[in-house]
Order: structure tokens, then sequence, then C-alpha cells
């Protein structure tokens, strides 16, 4: 069965709101037909008065004012029903804007992390907000406009024929003319690449924007400008091409609709100057010559908001085409049965994974195998690339493996509802992520049903109680825009945090310490060694400091296991781990040089590696 697109599609989304829209579309129609009443008592008092040209006295007063009447109260009732169908159109605009934003991120909160990898934030942004927000306009204010205008114009048009043909063919003639310049811009496959060219240039610079943004501190210091930034200057001009490109297409059919349709008297009155000469005495011949002169404005006004609702539809089009690509992606696939594990180890079986989805990408994982136990530390160490982070994200599933399967006590993770499987894992990585929500929120997102206490305890336990009282509302502060901004080290105490208050069975750790400053990062080793305690860890280390009492490491290269045991093992086996270990050291013991006046000397000075050591055996149980 063939998709619907462009306005059919989205009042198939629309889905239950159809009736909303449709009485939307009903008061709409009935305010176009109220509002076309004056028109026709214009006429019958133009002919009233033609009719008694000679003797204006003799013109029938009441009759007249009986029309002067009905116009107004055509007019009232036009305006009453056109509120009442904006009204209708605005319930069912924010009430389908609510719906499909909900069925949008539901859908994207279902999509694996590699699709919101492959995607820039702009252009999921972009279509979460810019495009969401030009359907409710369309839909608030733009669809009873083209009810209205479709609606005038087809009454119009059959007024027009009802009181003269000749002159009815000589105003349709170019407003026909104008309509087909238009749509043959509207229906073609170059303006349809064309806009879809510039949405997806508008998506690129919207990403590169939040990417200049974030990046604006370098830039600032070094003394650049937006050139220099180039991806943002290239997406920008990128852009710009684009809509001059929009520009010049439209232009011509653009002008020409304009005209024409600001020409009608122009076509009319050649031709009433030719009926009224064969018949010049004839009242009905002026009345309604003068008619059309009143009527042709009357009918150029909806005609225009044709073609700006057409401009808009496409638009409208190409929006909803990219809520189609987001809802055609497939979610992961969820188990028919689900299964629940009654224990934690995570076991690697032979295990191939690729971030890309042709055969010739290269492996970020190769024929992984190992088990994590239940009760143990597992540390991951390697150097950058080496795929440590990947065998994290694959445990709760952000990706489904290429190859070999990934058992949590013994169960498949794909066996495994993905509610169950969050509620089995919980994360604290080197880049904290907050909402824009208060301290309490943050915090409380490991556990949303915790009991206050217990949100304060886990806050006591992450080392955050200091700095959440020194903050303008304490737990109520709200973070981020119009709030505060946390320190790296304050950022990486609240996901701690949550991670206490989640208190699941599974615990990854990336770096959970690498921005908490010396004075409170024993504290915080000790919370997470109780936090630690019966369950699976899975450590991603950077300063192997942190993790030589580990009971297991693994050493990867190059997405495959290359050693594995204990510190001490592995350091009399000489390898890659021994290497890394040696350089480590060497990095502590780095210092700076002073020179002084007469004699060169060297000044040690206590670095970071040094800080480690202080504090390595009481690391992980040691």
């Amino acid at each position: 069965m063939t998709r619907k697109k462009g306005i059919a599609r989205l009042l198939e989304i629309a889905g239950e709101r159809r009736k909303l829209l449709i009485a939307s579309g009903l008061f709409s129609a009935l305010s176009a037909v109220c509002l076309l009443v004056p028109y026709v008592s214009v006429y019958f008092i133009l002919k009233e008065l033609l009719e008694h040209a000679a003797s204006p006295a003799s013109a029938d007063g009441a009759k007249m004012i009986r029309w002067g009447v009905t116009a107004l109260v055509g007019f009232v009732a036009g305006l009453v029903a056109m509120y009442a169908g904006g009204l209708t159109a605005h319930i069912a605009a924010f009430r389908i804007l609510y719906g499909l934003r909900i069925k949008l991120t539901g859908h994207i909160g279902k999509l694996p992390l590699g699709w919101l990898n492959g995607q820039s934030t702009g252009a999921v942004k972009k279509t979460l907000v810019e495009n969401v927000d030009k359907v409710e306009t369309f839909i608030a204010h733009q669809l009873p406009d083209l009810v209205h205008a479709a609606v005038t114009t087809i009454l119009m048009i059959a007024v027009m024929f009802a009181f003269d043909v000749w002159l009815a063919i000589a105003c349709l003639v170019p407003m026909a003319i104008g309509l087909a310049a238009m749509a043959s811009l509207m229906v073609g496959s170059k303006t349809k690449e064309t806009l879809g060219k510039a949405f997806d240039a508008l998506e690129r610079m919207n990403a590169s924007a939040v990417q200049y943004v974030r990046g604006m501190p370098a830039v600032k210091v070094f003394g650049q400008t937006v050139r220099s930034f180039r991806q943002f200057y290239q997406d920008m001009v990128r852009y710009r091409d684009h809509g001059v490109k929009i520009t010049e297409l439209f232009q011509n059919g653009n002008l020409t609709f304009k005209v024409l349709l600001n020409s009608l008297a122009a076509f009319i009155l050649p031709v009433g100057v030719f009926l009224l000469n064969r018949d010049p005495g004839s009242v009905t011949a002026a009345s309604a010559l003068l008619f059309f002169l009143v009527m042709a404005p009357g009918i150029a006004a909806p005609m225009f908001k044709f073609m700006y609702l057409a401009e808009s539809i496409r638009f409208i089009s190409e929006g909803v085409e990219r809520f189609d690509r987001i809802l055609e992606e497939k979610p992961l696939p969820e188990p028919e049965r689900p299964r629940k594990p009654t224990s934690f180890d995570i076991a690697f079986d032979r295990v191939f994974f690729s971030y890309g989805t042709e055969p010739s990408d290269t492996d970020a994982l190769a024929d992984v195998s190992f088990t994590a136990r239940q009760g143990e530390v597992t540390a991951l160490v390697g150097p950058s690339g080496a795929g440590k982070s990947t065998v994290a994200h694959l445990v709760p599933r952000f990706w489904n493996a290429n190859m070999g399967a990934i058992r949590i006590g013994g169960v498949d993770i794909r066996e495994m509802s993905t509610a169950d499987l969050m509620d089995t894992v919980a994360f604290v990585f080197q880049d904290s992520f907050l909402f824009h929500d208060t301290v309490y929120n943050n915090i409380a997102a490991g556990r949303p049903d915790a009991p206050p206490e217990a949100v304060y305890a886990a806050a006591r336990a992450a080392q955050c109680q200091a700095f959440i009282e020194n903050l303008p509302l304490g737990y109520d502060t709200l973070i981020g825009e119009g709030g505060v901004y946390l320190s790296g080290g304050e950022e990486q105490r609240i996901n701690v945090a949550r991670a206490i208050l989640k208190n699941a069975p599974i615990l990854v750790l990336d770096e959970a310490t690498a921005f908490a400053d010396p004075e409170n990062e024993h504290e915080m080793q000790q919370a997470l060694k109780a936090l630690m305690k019966n369950k699976t860890v899975l450590v991603i280390a950077h300063r192997l400091s942190t993790i030589r009492d580990a009971d297991q490491i693994l050493v990867m290269e190059s997405g495959r296991i290359v050693e594995r045991g204990k510190h001490e093992a592995l350091l009399s086996a000489g390898g890659l781990y021994g290497r890394m270990w040696n350089s480590y050291r060497q990095a502590a013991q780095w210092h700076m040089g002073k020179r002084g006046d007469h004699d060169p000397v060297n000044l040690p000075i206590r670095g970071e590696a040094d800080a480690d050591d202080a504090h390595a055996a009481q690391r992980y149980g040691g």
C-alpha cells in the first residue's frame, strides 16, 4: 500500500483529532458564506440606485436598508464563525502538536543509540521543534484560511456566473493562468529537490551552530571570528546559496501570479465596455459591471492566500516526510516472552560489532569473549579507540552485536525487555549529562519513585551535600539556563548520586572520578566502594592506578582482548599492559624545571598522577 504524502499524510497523522479539524473546516466554510453576503447586498443596492438614477428619491429606501442590515448581519455572523473556526483549529493544533511530539520522542527513545549517533543534534532538534511548530502554525492558522479561501472562491465564481457569464470568464482567465504558473512550481520535481536540499542545509547549519556555541570559549580566547569555524561558516554559506536558489525558482511564478491577480480590472473593463456598447440602456449590464469591479479585489484576496498557503504546504510536506523518516526507523526488537536473569554475571561470547552498515566497515570489536563475575571488578584498559567504551555500551544494548551473544546471568540480553535491562544496569560516564531541571530531580532520575530520604542519602554518599547547600535554592536549584551551571566535578558527583540511588546489580564506570578534586576524590571512592558490593562492575580505566586492585583486567587493542589477568601478573608478562604501566609511571614523575639567576634547579611539582598513587591502595577494595 502506497503511503500518503503531504497534507493527506498530515491529516492521517492527526488521527483522532480529525473531528476537530472537520468542525474547524465547517465553521470556516460558514464564515466564507456569511462574509459573501455583503458583496451580494452591494449588488442589489447598486441595482436599485441605477434603476432610479434619473430620480434617486424614488428609489426604495426600505429595500436598500434591508439589504444594508443583511450585509451587517452577514458580516458579524461571518466574524463569529471565523472565530469559532480559528478556536477549534487551535485546540486541534495544540493537541496534534502534543501527540506528534510524544509519538516522535517515544519512537526515538526506542531506537538504537547507533541511529542517534548518526544524526546531528541540530537535525533532530529541527524535526522535533521547528518542523512540528510549522505543523501547528499550519493547522491552527493556515488550514482554516485554506478552507475559507476555497469556499469563498467557489461561491464568488458561482455568483459571478449567475450575474454575467462573459464578465465571469474575463475574470477567471487571468486567475487560471496565475494559478497554473504557481502550480507548475509547486508540483515540479526540481522544486522538491531544491527544498529538500535547503532543509538538509538548514539541519547541518543548526548542528554546526550548536558546536560553534560550545566551542565559543576557544574562539574567543584565540580572537577568531565565525569564519575561523570553517564548518559553521561553510554551512551558513551553503544554506544562503540554497535560499537564493529557492528565490530564483519561485520569483517568475510569484510575479506572474501577483501581476495577473492585481490586474483583474484590466480584463473586466474591456469586456464590460463592449457589453454596454451593445446595450447602452441596460441597467443589469451596468450593475453587473460595477459589481465585478467591486468584486474583483474581493476574489483576489483569497487567491493570494492560496499562493502563500501553497508555499507553506510545500514546506509542510517536506517536514512530514522527515517525520516519516524517523518513524520508519526500526526500533530495537522486543522479545515476545521476556526473560529475567536470576544472577548478574556478564558474559561476552565471540562478539563482533561494527558501527557502520557496510561489510567493508572496520570492526570496533572482533571476537571478544570474557566473563565479568558478580561481586567482582572487571577493568577495561587500552589505547584510545581500542573498543573499551563499545564493550560498555553493548551491555545495555545501546547497539545490537553483529555476531555473537552477550548474556547476563545466562540470559541473552536480546531476550530481556528494554525496561528490565535498563533496571539492571547503572552508568557513571566521564561525560556527565544533567537535565534542565532541579538538582533533586536530577538525582531522583536514578529511581523516580524513591522517597526524599533516599535521594538525600545518595547525595551525601556521593559527597554532594556540601556544594548543594551552597546553591541558591539547595536541592530545588534549577540546573542550566535560568539557574546555575555546575563544575565538571559537581556534575559527575550528581551522576554518582544518581547511580547510588538506582542501586542496580550491574554498574558501569567510565572514570567516574575524573573531574573530582583531590579533597573529595577519596570520599567518592569510598562511596563507590560501598556501591560496588555484590555487584558486577565494569570499569573503563584511563588512569591505571585506579584499577590495579581489580579482580580482572582486560587489555584491549584494535577491538580485541590481547591480555587478561590481574595487575601483577600482567606486569610480569611484559606485554602491552606493562608498557602502558611504565609510561604511566614515567608520566607520574614528570616535573617542570625552573632556571634561577645563577644555576639551573629542577623543582618537582606534585601532579595528578601523584594524587592517584596516594589513594591507590584504598581504591576498589585496596
